[in-house]
């Protein structure tokens, strides 16, 4: 039998180190996948599957171009796979001997964050249970947004969590996995986790680390400890995957159950509140959902799946929804405005993971710079509710001012370093500087 090439030896001592997710293994420019990989990525992506002698039995093989990623990427993670990006960490013409590889990301479907991936008008939201004897710790995250969450309960409560938030993807501890599934079925993407992993004492240090406190009492959760244990384990997670610019995740927030009427998968399905992936079929979102911005339409969802308890609260709420009524010309400068600032949530969570483009940097600050009108209206409404949110609104004026002076120089100097500008971002610019 032949003995193995230094490409797959290194191939393999790679791939060992993530047996639950498919390698994409860059090869000079392109992506390549072995074995029962490719197998799985020709079936699920539609490219040919091809073979190699690799002693005396035949090897799979299945790829793409490099530049192709973004096309075929999101189409594995759709499909509910673990992908790990295996890329050159050097210089094939310099390197002396095999090139250097390593793994730059693990994309999972809970923890994607690329436009192609996600439905820009729901929350992917990334959980973690942890299941004790004394109770059930829950804590969700979508890392595009940073909005984080934990709760605790019992088996019927936590399983009405995850019908409300519907994660894209469950951790959970691998010693617990008969207990899981008893619990809430096989119907959800998951990923057995390291049991330890879900340990409190080193869940809280990571929590506090990350947001770099003294403690988790400002947050309101230091006596919530499977939640937090929940909430740590799903840090740990960010970390192996190798997701470590994470400075939008500012805060964790639990969940209050008292303030909700929480309803259970089965109300959910039988109201048709959200769509069902029947074709031809009408959900209430669907017949509702006139929203201008994708924060908006999540929102929505949000709301729809916890109604409110607080007589005050909903209230409040109405009230608001009254005054747009009434007042046309409010509405529509909030509309007008609305439209302008897009999907603001995700545009800083690119920020934070240094995943953003000169072109949605010039997208940022064109929503920054709508606010000002939806502050001035609020502030000046006669709804007590509407004052209170404009006065809380920050204008922004800061950022939009380091934007223009950092992206929106002089057109002499607008170049890059090879003297030319991305085709169609430099006619935005000029507009711009009008």
């Amino acid at each position: 039998m032949a003995s193995e090439t230094p490409l797959m030896k290194q191939y393999n001592s790679i791939k060992a180190k993530y047996p639950d997710a498919i390698l994409l293994f860059r090869v000079g420019d392109f992506y390549e996948t072995f074995s029962s990989d490719a197998v799985t990525t020709a079936k699920v992506l539609g490219i040919t599957l091809t073979s190699r002698n690799n002693g005396s039995a035949a090897q799979e093989l299945a790829g793409f171009p490099h530049h192709a990623i973004d096309t075929y990427l999101p189409k594995l993670v759709r499909a509910g796979y673990r992908v790990a990006i295996c890329d050159q960490l050097e210089d094939p013409k310099l390197a002396k001997g095999i090139v250097k590889r390593g793994i730059t990301e693990v994309v999972t479907p809970g923890v994607a964050i690329s436009d192609n991936v996600l439905d820009n008008r729901e929350n992917n939201y990334l959980c973690a249970v942890h299941q004790t004897n004394m109770g059930i710790g829950i804590a969700f995250l979508d890392i595009s947004t940073g909005e984080f969450l934990m709760g605790e309960g019992q088996v019927d409560y936590i399983d009405r969590m995850l019908a409300t938030f519907k994660p894209k993807e469950i951790l959970f501890e691998k010693g617990k996995r008969q207990m899981f599934v008893e619990s809430f079925g096989t119907n959800w993407l998951t990923f057995p986790f390291d049991d330890w992993a879900f340990v409190t004492s080193s869940a809280k240090e990571r929590l506090i680390k990350h947001f770099e406190t003294q403690s988790l009492k400002g947050f309101g959760i230091e006596a919530n400890d499977l939640g937090v244990t929940a909430a740590g384990a799903i840090m740990h997670y960010l970390d192996i995957t190798q997701h470590d610019k994470l400075s939008h995740i500012n805060k964790i927030k639990r969940i209050e159950g008292e303030s909700y009427v929480w309803l259970d998968k089965f109300t959910i399905r039988n109201l048709e509140l959200f769509p069902s992936g029947i074709d031809g079929a009408h959900s209430l979102t669907d017949t509702i959902d006139n929203t201008v911005t994708p924060m908006g339409s999540r929102m929505l969802k949000r709301w729809i799946s916890l109604p409110l308890k607080d007589k005050s609260s909903i209230e409040k709420r109405l009230d608001i929804v009254e005054y747009l009524r009434d007042d046309c010309s409010f509405a529509e400068t909030i509309e007008e405005s609305l439209q302008q600032i897009g999907d603001l949530e995700r545009l800083v969570g690119k920020i934070a993971s240094a995943r953003i483009s000169p072109r949605e940097v010039i997208q940022l600050m064109r929503a920054l710079s709508a606010i000002a009108p939806i502050k001035a209206a609020c502030t000046t409404a006669d709804c007590e509710h509407l004052k209170s949110i404009g006065v809380n609104i920050n204008d922004c004026n800061s950022t939009i001012a380091y934007i223009k002076k950092t992206i929106l120089p002089e057109p002499a100097t607008n170049v890059n370093k090879g003297g030319v500008i991305a085709n169609g971002v430099s006619a935005e610019l000029d507009d711009l500087r009008r």
